[in-house]
């Protein structure tokens, strides 16, 4: 595979560019917060669609305090999960991606714990990130740390399609044939996500960006590498809806992998010759937009590069 980071990078914007409207469900209270979402933009407090006010976590000692100075957010009506973020960054776990790569890079390899090292150092270093979201998957793992557990054994089965962020990172570093990748890639979801249905996604994915990066075309990879989640005749049928349709009636537009990962895959298939209106689009929809960017951007960015204006306006350089 090559180490190029088309995928990572397009990753990278779809989820900055829905970080500002991440989680909204209320489309009438996105459009009037944000308008149509064109550009990278800085997120506004009050989030009318946010639950921190019912999330809470408390870590068990030190070895599980994830949140830091974020921590006061939680428990408050109307906080923005991503409310200190500046227009072009990139939420947490895309901030790892990031880590990922650079880490896989550097060692010509990946090591779970290598990065398993990094992962704990990062998020228990207080002033590592800005975000003041932090998703379940992390919680879950740091509270089992907490608990003792060796960190390989921290995972849980989480559902959700945050799991996929990491993947065009590594799909992107590692050089080797594409079961190597596949393997690394299982192993390295797995740490967090021991889902069947996130790792059987995961697992698509790299066959997809495999395939585009050897030059099939994004829909007809979508469709030969996917049939258990998307096809044919549903893309067609799709095709003739509005997005907010597709995402929103036919599709959860959740964080929840059975709908989320075959919406992102429609919204690639749609906009496949189109970087920026897929990820804006899929911006658009609202729901769990910046996980779902995990796909639908590495797809646009592996068939049709990034182009200049995304990649200048992230605050990530490489």
């Amino acid at each position: 595979m090559t180490s190029s980071p088309h995928a990572l990078l397009g990753a990278l914007a779809a989820d900055a560019v829905a970080m500002p409207v991440h989680w909204y469900y209320d489309r009438a209270a996105l459009a009037r917060d944000y308008g149509q979402v064109r550009s990278y933009l800085a997120p506004k407090n009050p989030h009318p669609d946010s639950i921190l006010w019912r999330s809470s976590y408390t870590p068990l000692n030190a070895r599980g305090d994830i949140l830091h100075d974020q921590a006061r957010y939680w428990g408050q009506r109307g906080v923005h999960y991503h409310q200190q973020l500046a227009a072009g960054e990139n939420t947490l776990n895309f901030q790892l991606a990031v880590r990922l790569y650079e880490q896989v890079r550097q060692l010509g390899r990946y090591d779970a714990d290598l990065w398993l090292a990094a992962y704990i150092d990062f998020m228990l270093t207080p002033g590592r990130h800005r975000d003041t979201y932090v998703e379940e998957c992390h919680r879950e793992f740091f509270t089992n740390y907490a608990r003792g557990r060796k960190p390989h054994a921290c995972g849980v089965a989480d559902v959700h399609i945050g799991g996929l962020s990491q993947v065009a990172a590594l799909c992107d570093a590692l050089a080797g044939t594409d079961a190597d990748v596949a393997a690394a890639v299982q192993e390295h979801v797995a740490l967090t996500h021991q889902d069947p249905e996130v790792l059987r996604a995961a697992d698509a994915l790299v066959r997809v960006l495999a395939a585009v990066r050897a030059g099939e075309p994004l829909r007809a990879a979508i469709l030969a590498h996917t049939s258990d989640w998307i096809s044919a005749a549903k893309t067609a049928a799709w095709g003739r809806e509005p997005d907010d349709v597709v995402v929103g009636r036919r599709l959860s537009p959740a964080c929840y992998i059975p709908d989320a990962f075959p919406a992102a895959l429609y919204l690639a298939w749609k906009y496949a010759d189109d970087f920026g209106a897929g990820i804006c689009a899929n911006a658009q929809v609202g729901g769990d937009s910046c996980h779902r960017g995990a796909v639908v951007g590495a797809l646009l960015g592996q068939a049709n590069g990034v182009p200049v204006a995304w990649r200048d306006g992230l605050a990530v350089r490489f």
